[in-house]
């Protein structure tokens, strides 16, 4: 009897040290994404919850016309140590972008894409603008116009007594890349494809794109953001400046992605008020799909 109870007792030591080792909470290792093993500069989605001064980054980021491309069959993956640089996933899209992959008004979603090699124009790293701690390296850069209209955004958020942060702005094809094949490597494609976008089709490669968050970083690119007065502010007055909620509430079988009440997608004022008082998505603004 007394050495069943050893027994008994080793093993469960033996795999709680499995877990502890692996760094995987044995709660919830199967219903949150994992963090990919990169620096923290170049694509750590998440930031860490302590705003920082403000210093200017030192980073360069044409367009050139998409091209048709057959997609790539689906191909089981097995779990790396570490995720490839810029292995083209599987899988991927091929449609091109809606419009020019340098307007104002592109569209970018799980159909439409950018061209591999695109950079947008005009990338620009403002040390007027507070980032939270964690937002360093390429997440500083958007585009100049995005940068003044954000300056507005948060100037006015203030006068209301909400202190806003970026959280995260833009992000480069291959850091994209290197993000998404993680989570097709750790968690599988189809469970990849439920919350991250493949390389070219996230919004963040455009430049016009930016998370935001409250000062404090509370909630930052987390669903309970949308419980905060910084969300709510956000919702009402954002197209002000030109910016729409991307993923708005409801609209997740248009959008293809869950209410994101962080993201904000730069459209200038005039498209972004039409969008607003249609209370519509781009795609549905756009008749685009």
């Amino acid at each position: 009897m007394t050495y069943r109870i050893r027994t008994a007792g080793l093993a469960a030591l033996l795999l709680a040290a499995t877990f502890t080792i692996s760094g995987c909470d044995p709660l919830t290792a199967q219903t949150k994404p994992p963090t990919p093993p990169v620096s923290q500069d170049q694509t750590d989605d998440k930031p860490a919850q302590t705003p920082v001064q403000n210093e200017p980054n030192e980073e360069n980021e044409t367009q050139e016309k998409p091209v048709q491309e057959e997609p790539a069959k689906e191909q089981p993956v097995s779990k790396p140590t570490q995720p490839a640089q810029n292995e083209k996933p599987a899988g991927q899209p091929s449609q091109p972008v809606a419009g020019a992959a340098n307007s104002l008004t592109v569209l970018v979603n799980k159909q439409l894409g950018l061209p591999d090699d695109f950079q947008p124009s005009n990338l620009t790293d403002d040390p007027n603008l507070p980032f939270l701690a964690g937002g360093g390296g390429e997440k500083r850069l958007m585009r100049g116009e995005v940068a003044a209209a954000l300056k507005q955004l948060f100037a006015a958020a203030e006068k209301d007594g909400l202190y806003l942060s970026v959280a995260s702005a833009y992000r480069s094809h291959a850091t994209q890349t290197q993000l998404f094949n993680y989570y097709v490597q750790t968690q599988g494609e189809t469970e990849a494809r439920r919350y991250s976008a493949v390389p070219g089709h996230s919004e963040h490669e455009t430049g016009l794109a930016v998370d935001v968050s409250g000062r404090d970083g509370k909630c930052a690119v987390e669903d309970c953001f949308a419980d905060l007065p910084e969300a709510k502010w956000l919702a009402k007055n954002s197209h002000k400046f030109g910016f729409v909620i991307r993923y708005p509430k409801g609209k997740e079988s248009v959008t293809g992605y869950a209410y994101e009440p962080w993201h904000l997608r730069y459209l200038g004022v005039d498209t972004a008020s039409a969008i607003y008082a249609k209370n519509t998505t781009m795609e549905e603004y756009f008749n685009v799909k």
